[in-house]
């Protein structure tokens, strides 16, 4: 596992580059899911404007106008708040603290923030000095549906991270109330679906305060957020964020660590060998002392969720049951040798469920991508994204660790009611556009 660039650097060139940590890999691939994004909406919106489909807007800018005191002001407290944060890690975060958390602590670099601040500032003001005019104008400059992806994609950002943070503490309402303000603020817990639901909300109104067919435009966006989706659930399975499936009871790991294949027994007394884990969450460190490191625990070992599949003999072992060793939550049992940050391996193998995701979700993409020419109907592309995208996440959660929410007798997860509901969105969104088609024929 690589929970932050340092790792990479460190197994792959050989090289301890401690400033490398704060980056960390999830949080990166999440960021390469959205460049993703925007180059598949771009792509496809601009297809759809040869095609005449998609209009631009004439709007009236005014041009040679100098840089504004709130323009100032905004790029002074932009370029604070980064370079408070950006040189604290570097020069003063202590060893002890993990990156994240200083990200979202109070602490930082006040040198740095006035620095980068400063430098912002200027820019903001060479900039606008350069196409200052005697006298400001107004110009007419027409804009095409494919030039906003920019202020789609940062909408998608900051409304998608707000919804993915409201439904992870729908969904640990019990967490949420015993400390508010450290799950609001924490940089872990985030519902993919929470963020979809919100940020398609943010966007639609965006596109329809624009003059952009909504029909079109979610078209193209379903395909971008399918490739997105598979790139972000990368830094899933590279940094171990805690989004893996349940027990694989058909291995154990052993006394090296390494994954075997169980014999008789073997899974119950493992479990029993580890039951401090399962059962309260806790473990003996380094140094012999009880330490906490994961809030998942179980009733009783028989409760501890599990199946059993033994990989095909072309496929790796890792496929099915991997441990996740330096994951980045920390989570597991100590790895013999090792003293860095991230030292701990799950006790007992699991399914690498964000793996399975990448592979099938990229696909699924490149079906969809090579049909999308042949459909017509303005918003079938887009119900086939909530067909797929809810049958995909339905059947990965019969594998997956989650919460379970009393519903009507059953105790499905929210991403099994919520993917449930997509399928179903899917196809009365299908059945609905024909029907409005096939009417104006």
């Amino acid at each position: 596992m690589y929970p932050n660039l340092y790792y990479i650097f460190k197994d792959w060139f050989g090289v301890e580059w401690n400033g490398l940590s704060f980056l960390n890999t999830f949080g990166l691939m999440v960021a390469m899911g959205f460049v993703t994004a925007a180059i598949v909406l771009s792509k496809e919106l601009q297809r759809k404007e040869k095609q005449g489909l998609l209009s631009p807007r004439e709007e009236t800018i005014l041009v040679g106008k100098p840089a504004s005191m709130s323009d100032l002001i905004i790029n002074a407290v932009v370029g604070f708040i980064f370079g408070y944060k950006i040189f604290g890690l570097f020069f003063s975060k202590p060893a002890e603290v993990n990156p994240q958390e200083y990200i979202f602590s109070s602490e930082g670099n006040i040198l740095g923030g006035l620095l980068l601040g400063a430098v912002l500032t200027w820019f903001k003001w060479y900039e606008k000095n350069k196409q200052k005019l005697k006298e400001p104008e107004r110009r007419s400059v027409r804009i095409w549906p494919h030039d906003r992806v920019g202020d789609i994609i940062i909408l998608g950002l900051i409304f998608g991270i707000i919804g993915a943070k409201l439904f992870d503490n729908l969904e640990n309402w019990s967490d949420f109330v015993q400390d508010p303000i450290g799950r609001l603020f924490s940089a872990s817990g985030l519902t993919f679906y929470g963020g979809l639901i919100l940020a398609a909300i943010a966007i639609c109104w965006y596109a329809k305060k624009k003059g952009i067919k909504i029909m079109h435009l979610v078209d193209a966006a379903g395909l971008a957020l399918l490739l997105a989706y598979a790139v972000g659930r990368i830094g899933c399975q590279i940094s171990g964020d805690g989004d893996w499936g349940v027990f694989n009871s058909a291995y154990v790991t052993n006394a090296d660590g390494k994954v075997v294949e169980a014999g008789p027994g073997d899974y119950q007394k493992h479990l029993e060998k580890h039951k401090a884990y399962f059962l309260s969450g806790e473990v003996l460190n380094k140094d012999s002392a009880l330490v906490q490191v994961t809030d998942r625990t179980y009733e009783s070992l028989d409760k501890v969720p599990h199946r059993s599949f033994k990989a095909p003999s072309f496929v790796p072992v890792w496929m099915v049951a991997y441990t996740y060793p330096n994951n980045v939550n920390k989570d597991g049992v100590q790895i013999v040798g090792c003293d860095e940050e991230h030292c701990r391996a799950l006790p007992q193998p699991v399914f690498p469920t964000p793996f399975y995701e990448t592979i099938v979700c990229t696909l699924l993409f490149i079906i969809l991508w090579s049909i999308r020419r042949k459909i017509k109907v303005p918003g079938v592309m887009f119900g086939l994204y909530l067909i797929v995208n809810g049958l995909e996440r339905f059947t990965v959660e019969l594998i997956r660790v989650n919460n379970k929410i009393p519903f009507f007798g059953i105790e499905p997860t929210q991403a099994e009611i919520i993917s449930t509901t997509l399928v179903v969105a899917g196809l009365v969104l299908i059945i609905y556009v024909k029907r409005s088609a096939s009417k104006t024929i």
